[in-house]
Formats: structure tokens, C-alpha cells, sequence
């Protein structure tokens, strides 16, 4: 019996050092979890204090707003919303001459805007420089018609301001300089050459008032608005901000373009 007691005992006080290791382990690798895991939340809460709502997505890339960088919809959530301002003391001549060579390529920016989207152009040429566009095609973006465009007929294909001037002047370009103003007027990125008629029912519409009647083409129009909003930091009213987010939802790859 003596003998017995003794195995029995010396099992106990070996199990009793055995657990007393795992229990150790088992801490220690607790901790070193927690640990993982307020370096973790340290980390998101560092990025959320940009203010712009940035975190690593699982790829490795950024985010913001949930939406991958680079994207329009990314770019979207860092432009202010804010209700439109007045039209107060806007005219056209607020931003500068009409299609100035701000380039200084002596051409004017309406002529370089027809030479970049139209093909099979032909040309005048004008103190030594070819500008003055005679004829060619667009392949117009907004109504995914061919349109032959001739200077006789000139107003067949227009000139479009994406975001326009008076959306721009509502949306803060009205404290600006008119340098600036100029700038924006005779942006390249903020210019297309387009269907007429279709540039004349825009008028001076927002996103949520007016999109190209060519759905194909929606979200390359909105992301090129996010673009020069984005630039220009403009703001969007709370309606456009909802119809630009519908439209990039159906294309949430879509890059900004500017």
C-alpha cells in the first residue's frame, strides 16, 4: 500500500508540474495575441486619423471610403459636400477670353480640343501654324453617333465643359482669381468635343440633373467630373455626390480621369 501511495503521489506532483507548463504556454500565447491585436486596432486607428477614412485593403493596397485608391469612387469621398452657392456675379468673361491659347502653342483651345478628338481632319493654316480645324469625325461620346463635323456647320459638334462653368462657379470657383478660373476654362481634361444638340440640353446641369444619353459612356463621364472636382477642389451638392456614387456603382473600377 505504502508503494502504491508513492507512485500515486509522485504522478500527481509530475502531472501538477506538466499542466503548470501548459497553463504558462497557453498565457503566453495569449498575451502574444493580444498583443497582435492592439498593434492591429493602433494601426487602423493611426490611418482613420488622416481624417480621410484610409486602411489597407487585403491586396495590400489603399482604400478609402471602401472603395480601391485610384478609383473614382475613392476620389469621390474627398470631395466636400456642401450645398451649391449662389450665381451671384457670374458671366462667362469671369473666366477669362473664350478658348485663350493658354498653352501658347498658337492655337486656340478650341481648335486643339477638335484636333485631339476628331480623325480624318483637315486644316487651315493660320500665321504659320495649322489650327484652324476645316472638317473631320467624331465618334461623339455622348450619343454614340459618328457626326461629320464642317466649319460651315460648326455647331453641330461643340465644345463641352464636363463640369460646367456656372456648376463651377456655384461650387467655389467664385473666390477664386481669374487665373484660375482661366485654367479650368481651358482645361484639357475638362473639355470634350461632343454632340451639339446633346451639349445644349446639358446647359449648366449637375450629374444629378443631366447624364449622356449614352449609358455606355456614364461612368467615364462622371469619373472625369470626380477628376476635376478632385483637381480643382470644387465641392458636389448632396444630390450630385448620390447620382455620381449610383453611377460608379456599376463600375467601381473606373479610374478618375482628369
Amino acid at each position: 500500500m505504502s508503494a502504491a501511495r508513492t507512485r500515486v503521489g509522485t504522478a500527481d506532483r509530475t502531472g501538477a508540474r506538466v499542466a503548470g507548463v501548459l497553463v504558462a504556454a497557453a498565457t503566453t500565447v495569449a498575451i502574444g495575441l493580444a498583443g497582435c491585436s492592439l498593434s492591429s486596432t493602433g494601426a487602423e486607428g493611426s490611418a482613420g486619423s488622416t481624417g480621410v477614412g484610409t486602411t489597407a485593403d487585403a491586396a495590400g493596397g489603399a482604400t478609402t471610403g471602401g472603395a480601391s485608391a485610384g478609383t473614382a469612387l475613392a476620389a469621390l469621398a474627398t470631395v466636400k459636400v456642401a450645398a451649391a452657392g449662389s450665381l451671384t456675379g457670374y458671366t462667362r468673361l469671369k473666366f477669362g477670353q473664350a478658348w485663350a491659347d493658354v498653352d501658347h502653342n498658337g492655337c486656340d483651345t478650341r481648335n486643339d480640343v477638335l484636333k485631339r478628338d476628331l480623325t480624318r481632319t483637315t486644316y487651315r493654316t493660320t500665321g504659320g501654324h495649322r489650327c484652324v480645324v476645316l472638317s473631320g469625325i467624331l465618334a461623339d461620346p455622348y450619343t454614340a453617333r459618328q457626326i461629320h463635323f464642317t466649319k460651315a456647320s460648326a455647331t453641330k459638334v461643340q465644345i463641352d465643359h464636363v463640369v460646367p462653368l456656372a456648376d463651377a462657379w456655384r461650387t467655389g470657383a467664385s473666390g477664386w482669381s481669374t487665373a484660375r478660373r482661366t485654367a479650368l476654362a481651358n482645361d484639357p481634361g475638362n473639355l470634350l468635343a461632343v454632340d451639339g444638340s446633346s451639349n445644349e440640353s446639358k446647359g449648366d446641369s449637375d450629374a444629378s440633373e443631366w447624364l449622356p444619353p449614352n449609358h455606355g459612356y456614364r461612368c467615364a463621364y462622371v469619373a472625369r467630373q470626380v477628376g476635376i472636382k478632385a483637381k480643382y477642389h470644387l465641392t458636389v451638392t448632396p444630390a450630385e455626390r448620390d447620382a455620381i456614387r449610383a453611377v460608379l456603382s456599376t463600375c467601381r473600377s473606373q479610374r478618375a480621369l482628369s
